[in-house]
């Protein structure tokens, strides 16, 4: 049974290509993930089966269209490279995160313990670099700094601001937590199609820019959406003492809204009755106007990124999908 969600590209020619490509990524996965011992393969199959958007492998095939070998067999290598790095991060994270839950499932952790899914994340990682190993030493070396700045974000975020300047603080953990393993799939679906170096760069900060994007598109969602939109229970972070983009911006905030915030937000909340001021507080403050000024920064950058690309399906397919995320917070 194929879990690759299907992604109407606005071409038929594309829709069908892409599909092809992300069935073959998916087989691939699970063919990498299945070799081992039964009590290692259940354990990183466990997120596999679970699901999930394949956002990532999805990019890298599309950024090989620019190439001269779209949706190879060394482009279908890494998408699953880049999918199975990001698979490992989420074991890791559940890790960090203390999560009971992820895609839908117990987590690893829940399901185990923390040792399993830290040693599940690890052997991922392992098979990620049996596939680099096979597509040569310039992928090996790439995600030598993509894997460096992975886990520089998330130490980043464990330690804190501390001192430093909170905005600032958040856009360089997104940056290295979520644009940087995007940016990647762009890179190297480009890299491995033969595209030139021009448009392999613009691929690489595209993915890094629209990273940008979705992190704080789904940071907004978070707090200013109902379930019924988002499918979330609003203030989730908040609970958990996660203050992103647009609850650091209305904690900034020189006004009596920002003023009760500060006295409010000192920690996870979990009283479903002060969740609920917070919200309130937050829907008053400039946080949300403020955020989103940042999410069409990134925008504007991705479409210049994408205005170096030659116009086609596949570059008006990346249009699409960027401003449709920004389209989902208004």
């Amino acid at each position: 049974m194929s879990h690759t969600p299907r992604v109407e590209l606005g071409d038929e020619h594309l829709n069908a290509s892409i599909a092809s490509g992300m069935d073959a990524v998916e087989a691939k996965l699970r063919s990498v993930l299945a070799e081992g011992a039964d009590f290692v393969t259940d354990k990183v199959l466990h997120l596999l089966d679970a699901g999930g958007k394949r956002f990532r492998p999805m990019f890298a095939l599309l950024a090989s269209c620019y190439g001269q070998r779209p949706c190879s067999e060394d482009v279908i290598k890494a998408a699953v490279v880049v999918e199975i790095t990001h698979l490992a991060t989420l074991y890791h994270d559940d890790v960090m995160d203390e999560a009971d839950r992820r895609r839908g499932v117990p987590s690893a952790n829940a399901r185990w313990n923390n040792s399993v899914a830290i040693l599940a994340g690890d052997f991922l990682l392992a098979k990620a670099s049996g596939l680099m190993a096979e597509l040569g030493v310039d992928t090996v070396a790439h995600f030598a700094d993509t894997f460096g700045e992975l886990v520089t974000g998330q130490m980043r975020e464990t330690i804190g601001a501390q001192d430093g300047d909170p905005v600032a603080h958040y856009t360089a953990v997104i940056k290295e937590k979520t644009g940087v393993l995007i940016a990647s799939a762009g890179y190297l679906g480009a890299l491995h199609s033969g595209a030139s170096e021009e448009h392999t760069r613009a691929l690489q900060s595209f993915g890094n820019n629209i990273g940008m994007v979705f992190q704080i598109v789904d940071d907004i969602i978070d707090i200013f959406s109902s379930p019924e939109e988002s499918g979330k229970v609003p203030g989730t972070d908040l609970r958990e003492g996660v203050f992103t983009l647009p609850v650091l911006y209305a904690l900034q905030e020189d006004t009596p809204v920002g003023e009760q915030l500060r006295g409010l937000l000192t920690g996870p909340i979990d009283n479903d009755a002060d969740v609920a001021r917070a919200l309130d507080l937050l829907e008053r403050s400039t946080g949300r106007e403020k955020a989103l000024a940042d999410v069409r920064h990134y925008l504007d950058a991705a479409e210049h990124d994408l205005a170096q690309l030659p116009d086609g399906p596949a570059t008006t397919a990346l249009l699409d999908l960027a401003r449709f995320t920004v389209a989902r917070v208004g």
